[in-house]
């Protein structure tokens, strides 16, 4: 998986503008709730995302979908996200849904916590409904935040001390309100103020062009392939 994202790297910077500034950077931080981690086997039953301008959070541009997976699912899944099968077994197909989100990112840089699980799904997706690679820019929150904690904040106020992969731990530390419950248009708006703090931070040791964060962001250095199996309710 880490080799494919790092093959699909160099394209996703042909995309944008590497030198322009931080600031001018459009994004969409986006979350998925699943029935599991197995991405050939498993599905996507809630895709919450919400649009940003450089580190502005676009608060009435978001996306929030349930998703009928079309396949039995209970147990932790149900435990972690509170999704029932009977609460998507209305909803839409994977392919309505996914030609709204599709439209609603465009070209956009993804953010997400542990992003590439996430990106994995989304390809696969995307790749039926297509025949294409998802293949826009993204950025992992995670990486970016053990990016950040491996330089001990010497310039920083708001020195990180916890080595949690845990969403919530990471923005309980900066004072972000989090529910405890998964909820994928919450996780994406927690995920978004995220990104508003690090990039703050960023600055401060002279990231400021949109390649740079890219490269320190890049999904396949980190995130999601940190966690071991028995942190699925962590992130």
């Amino acid at each position: 998986m880490v080799n494919a994202w790092n093959r699909l790297f160099k394209r996703k910077h042909d995309e944008v503008e590497l030198n322009a500034p931080i600031d001018s950077m459009a994004c969409v931080s986006v979350d998925l709730e699943l029935t599991g981690l197995d991405y050939k086997n498993d599905s996507i039953v809630s895709i919450g995302a919400v649009k940003m301008a450089g580190s502005k959070i676009m608060l009435t541009n978001f996306f929030y979908k349930l998703v009928n997976p079309k396949i039995a699912f209970s147990g932790p899944c149900v435990t972690i996200h509170g999704i029932t099968p009977s609460d998507v077994c209305a909803s839409e197909s994977i392919e309505d849904v996914l030609k709204e989100f599709l439209a609603f990112c465009g070209d956009d840089v993804v953010v997400g916590h542990c992003v590439e699980i996430d990106l994995t799904f989304l390809d696969r997706e995307t790749k039926k409904l297509t025949g294409k690679r998802f293949t826009n820019p993204s950025i992992d929150t995670f990486t970016l935040y053990e990016w950040l904690r491996s330089r001990h904040y010497p310039i920083s106020s708001n020195k990180i001390n916890t080595a949690s992969t845990s969403l919530y731990e990471i923005a309980k530390h900066y004072a972000i309100p989090v529910t405890h419950s998964h909820n994928a248009i919450m996780d994406a708006y927690v995920t978004a103020q995220l990104l508003q703090r690090f990039l703050h931070e960023l600055v401060n040791y002279g990231v400021k062009q949109i390649g740079d964060l890219l490269r320190i962001g890049n999904p396949s250095k980190g995130g999601f392939s940190t966690i071991t199996s028995g942190e699925f309710s962590n992130f």
